[in-house]
This record gives C-alpha cells, structure tokens and sequence, in this order.
C-alpha cells in the first residue's frame, strides 16, 4: 500500500473554524440519485473523492477520479460488503477534532488524512419490510457502516459537513464552490444527520421487537420519529402554537395534495381525518360524510355521489355550516354544485371532475384536497400524561361487524332493505364520539346522538336531531338539492328532510343498553329495528322490551366506542 503522503495532513488547526473548506471527500451511498451530477462538480472544485463498492464504480464509469476505500485502508472490503469502511483510517479522519493539537499530531503520526465531506445514504431497510421479504433479508438490509460514519461526521461538525439526502446535493455543490460550510451549515446538516439515523435505528428496532414471539400483542417495543412539515397558524386555539409533523412518505391526511384554497388549521385537520375515516367504513359504497367538531352530522350512500351528499346535508343542514365533507368517491360537477352555496371549510376525496374542480375552486377559501384510498389498519397512539396508549385502530372488521353473525334476540328477522340500513348504521356509528346512538333510513344517518355522558342522553339527542333538524332542511338547501337530484329522488331528500324522521328509521348503538329506558324512547319515537352489541348484565330486561314492542333487535357481541 502507498501512504498518504503527509502534505495531505494538516499541521495546524482550522484557520478559520466558521468556514471549512473541502479537499477530501467520502461518498457512500445506496440512492445513486444525481450521484454523478454530484461527483463532476466536486472534482471540478478540485475535491480528492474516496468511495465504496457500486459508488465507487458509478462514480469512475462516469469518468471521475475516484479512490477506492480499500486504498485508504489497505484492507479490501470484505463479508459481502458487510465490512468496507468500519476502519481507523476512515473514523478517525472524520472523527479528528481540528481545533485540537494532539488530535492533529496522531493524524500526523497515523499517517491519515481528515475527510471534510461526508455523503452517505443507508440501505433500504424499510422498503425491504414493507416488501414483505423474509427475515434474513430484513436483517441483511440493517446498515452498520453507513450509520456510524453518518453518526462520526454529525458529532465532528465543527470540522466536518455530513449530508444524508440526495435533495441536499445542489447545496452541497454551492458551500463548496463558495469556499466550503459554514459552522451553522454544519449544524443544520448534523441535526439532520442524527435524526436520519434516529428514524432508521427506530424503524429497526420497532420492527425487530414485532418478531418476538411474546405473550403480548403488542411488541415490547414501539417507536416513531416524525419530521416537522410546515408549522400551523395555531393549534386548537390561538394561543396554541402548532405544527404539522409527518412521518417518511406521509400517507392518510398528512399527505393529502392541496388543490385550492387556504392553508390548513390544526382544526382542519382533526375534522378531515375524521372525516376521510369515515368516508371508508362503509366498504366499496359510494359514501359522502360531513363533519364537525370530528363527529358525523351526516353520512349516507348511495350509487351516485350527488344524490348521497344531498341526503348526508340533510340530516343536519344547521351543522353542516362550517363543516368538512369526505367521500370515497369522485367529486362531479353535481355534488360540487350542491357543495358550493354551502359554507365549507375543507372538501376531501380522491379525484375530482375537471368541472367540479372549476365550480369548486370559485370559493376562494375552500380547502380542496385530494388524497387517494388510505391505508387502513396499523396502530393508533394516544398521549396521556407521563405515557402512550397504543391499539390496533378500530376498522369496522370484527367478527361482530359482519351482519352474518349477528344474533337475533327480539323481534322478526329484518328484510333485506332493513338489514341494510342496520348495517349501515352499524358501520356508521364507529366514526360517533361515545356515547353513541344513530338513527338510519334509506342509506343515510336522519339523526345522531353522540358524545353524551350516559346512553339514555344519546337517545334524547338522536331523536331530537332526527325529528327537528329535519325541519331546518325544507328551506332553500333542501329545495336546491330536490331539484339537482329530480323526480322521485328529489320528494325522497324532501321526506327525508321533513320532521319525524325518525318514524320508521333503525338504530345503533356502539355499546350495549345498560337499562331498557334508552331503548324504550327509541321504541317510542317509531325505531323498527336496532343493533347493538348486547353483553349488559340487564340484557335479558331490555330484550324484553323490544320483544313487547315488536322491535326487530340484533346483538353484535362487538364493541365501537369512540373517545
């Protein structure tokens, strides 16, 4: 092996310790993207490039001078590339601090020259899991090397720049062309740095915790890094400061493209997700759901997506003032139509029509987002004081939330136009802040009890939604979506909009009846079937007056409350 010759070490320390130039550089990464971009311009400003492996070989089929590491080292990469450059003449000329004598006479003496740049990228290891490869070839992707260089170069900022994103690159060319980083540059990049290595040392050890075979269901360990996206005006309250934060490539709410309209507030977001959540409880359904406050005050399906936002506004046009609306479907010109006298602070969905685009877009600050089909599943994290509350998030795909295991306990067995409103009441009330009680009829929510402290409250407040709130629907709105929708669709809006809903519609409730008094003012108000879970200790008094009432009743045996 030649030696570095000793010119290449310095035998002062940093003449000027805001401001460091770069000579050496060491490149090592897995994201090849705009590499060779980056390597022409720090050879055209006369940087010495170091590298590894397939870099290396990149970076010299592009005709670039390169040294390979095992130059450096004089020891050849080895154990599949597991071992390149875990070595003292790699570590210590990132890790030397140059403000220092001594560090400077052991380099002299070791005959090592300092690295001023270093840009390093880890292995895949999130996409290999998210592929769904086996064991082994998670753990194969679990970069060590990498890490430790990223993690020398952060703690030795004063003397050394580390850059871990291929989208720093054209900043990277600029620092050296002007002279080198500054020291705040350096801080910048090493923050950076570390929280890179933070979120992939968390995605590893949540994922290698999830392989344990433990008597929990939950992993031992549960870990998430979140990067700050944009700040917010202010949290739930002005004096609240606020921002978004997202975690990799935000998927759900977070990630929604913006169309039109003002930024979003913490608000906003609490009431979309809410929102879009619910939108996808109803399986392929053409679904349409407004929110507010997070609660539903109308959701409904229907095989068009005007005429099932025509019949979710009408269940509470007085609410839906201000509201949000999702839908799982496409947005045409006649649901944007209908959307658009009416007050909105955010309208969600997957795609919109070009017109309903352009009819959307003249309310100069309505939200408008776009957000494909989200992931369902996975875990939800609720902070308390001192701690984090973990679970699965409640999907509408338990045993129970299949109408074909549902029991029969009072009543005749409903028909087929019943059942289906009791399974859409059933999904739709997941998505009501508990207690929860909803009234359903022809595919759409006609009143909504939610949030009250015991269940006979959340009866009340359903059927006095249901029978007043109908009555605020037969004014102009309710007349504007009677004629968009037309003919027997429209005097169906009309009727649904009209007092006593809640005559004739059926009900859910997400918990059981612990007395047969909330049930018993359902029965009253003209409810003709119910679904709840059952499991009260008073099961058999309440069965009882659904049976004296002639009330069609289903126990789910499944529980779906909402705090």
């Amino acid at each position: 092996m030649t030696a570095i010759p000793t010119a290449h070490v310095p035998t002062e320390g940093l003449v000027n310790p805001d401001q460091v130039p770069v000579k050496r550089a060491l490149l090592s990464v897995y994201d090849k993207t705009n590499l060779v971009e980056l390597a022409t311009q720090l050879h055209a400003n006369g940087v010495e490039l170091i590298s590894t492996g397939s870099t290396a070989a990149t970076i010299a089929a592009a005709g670039i001078p390169v040294t390979p590491v095992e130059q450096v080292t004089g020891f050849p990469e080895c154990l599949e590339g597991r071992v390149k450059t875990l070595h003292p003449k790699i570590h210590a000329g990132i890790l030397a601090d140059r403000r220092k004598d001594a560090h400077l006479a052991q380099l002299r003496e070791l005959q090592v020259a300092p690295i001023d740049l270093v840009v390093v990228n880890l292995y895949p290891f999130t996409d290999t899991v998210a592929s769904g490869a086996d064991f082994d070839a998670c753990v194969e992707q679990i970069d060590i090397g990498g890490p430790s260089m990223v993690r020398a170069a952060a703690k030795n900022h004063p003397a050394v720049a580390v850059v871990v994103d291929p989208a720093r690159y054209e900043q990277v060319a600029q620092a050296v062309s002007a002279g080198g980083f500054t020291l705040s540059q350096r801080r910048a990049l090493a923050a950076a740095a570390f929280a890179h290595t933070a979120s992939y040392d968390v995605a590893v050890a949540s994922w290698f915790s999830q392989q344990l075979e433990t008597e929990a269901a939950l992993p031992e360990f549960v870990g998430a890094t979140f990067t700050r996206a944009h700040a917010l005006r202010y949290g739930e309250n002005p004096h609240q400061s606020a921002a978004l934060y997202t975690q990799g490539q935000a998927q759900g709410i977070a990630g929604a493209e913006q169309l039109h309209g003002k930024a979003m507030s913490y608000n906003n977001y609490t009431d979309a997700d809410a929102a879009v959540r619910a939108a996808y409880d109803q399986g392929e359904a053409t679904t349409v759901v407004v929110v507010k406050h997070a609660n539903p005050c109308g959701i409904a399906v229907d095989e068009d997506v005007a005429k099932a936002h025509a019949k979710a506004h009408a269940c509470d046009p007085v609410s839906a003032y201000g509201g949000v609306i999702a839908t799982n479907a496409t947005v045409t010109a006649a649901m944007a139509a209908q959307v658009k006298p009416i007050f909105t602070e955010v309208i969600v969905a997957p795609e919109y029509e070009p017109q309903a685009l352009e009819i959307l877009s003249a309310k100069k600050n309505l939200r408008i987002l776009r957000l494909p089909k989200p992931v369902r599943g996975g875990y939800e994290f609720k902070q308390v004081t001192g701690g984090l509350l973990v679970q699965e998030r409640d999907n509408v795909d338990a045993t129970g939330d299949d109408p074909a295991q549902w029991q029969l306990v009072a009543g005749p067995s409903a028909d087929a136009e019943t059942l289906a409103d009791l399974r859409f009441a059933w999904n739709a009330v997941r998505s009501v802040r508990s207690n929860a009680v909803l009234l359903a009829h022809a595919g759409a929510t006609v009143g909504v009890g939610m949030g009250q402290v015991n269940r006979v409250d959340s009866c009340k407040l359903a059927i006095e939604r249901a029978n007043t709130l109908g009555a605020r629907a037969t004014g102009d709105a309710a007349a504007n979506q009677a004629n968009s929708a037309g003919g027997a669709d429209a005097s169906q809006i009309l009727a649904a909009s009209a007092p006593q809903r809640a005559v004739g519609s059926v009900a859910a409730s997400d918990a059981f009846f612990p007395f047969a008094d909330g049930l018993q003012l359902l029965i009253d108000a003209g409810v003709k079937a119910v679904v709840q879970p059952g499991g009260s200790i008073r099961d058999a008094e309440v069965i009882e007056a659904a049976q004296a009432a002639g009330v069609t009743m289903y126990f789910t045996g499944t529980r779906h409350f909402a705090h």
